[in-house]
């Protein structure tokens, strides 16, 4: 096995667990919405802070899954002006593509990071602090962002392989 591949499973492995963990809180996602609208319509008892519990488990869910789904290639792309180009004009351009979206990723990160440490919000209702799901964004941008340097990686070593 060589570097790259030994590289590219462990960022898939860690992409993917990190994927499962937000899956987990799909079902608690659900659950509390179900209870929360049951609530409202027959008792006309909403369960307080669903709203805000909703949005931290969903940022969570998207946040880390945006990696994985880099993985799976679930990402929509548009293809119909580079469909036309030869494989190695193909290549060239997802070079360039995956250069510019590790750029802009670590802008996220950093951003997001930045965000995170200097949070000292809470939520209105339940009082909970901010800066954790603040920080998600860093921590998910990061792990996207190894994916596509798995991808870029991966690219260049079919350029070199054609040379």
């Amino acid at each position: 096995m060589t570097a790259l591949e030994s590289f590219q499973k462990g960022v898939h492995k860690v992409t993917y667990s990190a994927c499962v963990l937000g899956m987990f809180l799909a079902v608690p996602l659900m659950l509390i919405t179900t209870f929360d609208v049951l609530g409202r319509g027959f008792f006309s008892k909403p369960i307080p802070g669903t709203l805000e519990l909703s949005e931290y488990m969903l940022a969570i869910i998207i946040l880390l899954g945006a990696a994985y789904t880099q993985q799976v290639k679930g990402h929509i792309g548009v293809d119909f002006l580079t469909s036309r180009f030869t494989p190695l004009g193909q290549n060239i351009c997802k070079i360039i593509t995956d250069l510019a979206s590790l750029a802009i990723i670590t802008i996220l990160m950093v951003y997001g990071y930045s965000e995170g440490i200097h949070e000292t919000a809470v939520s209105d209702q339940l009082r909970v602090p901010q800066w954790p799901f603040k920080l998600f964004v860093a921590v998910g941008g990061f792990l996207l962002w190894l994916e596509i340097f798995v991808d870029l990686l991966e690219s260049i070593a079919y350029l070199r392989g054609r040379e």
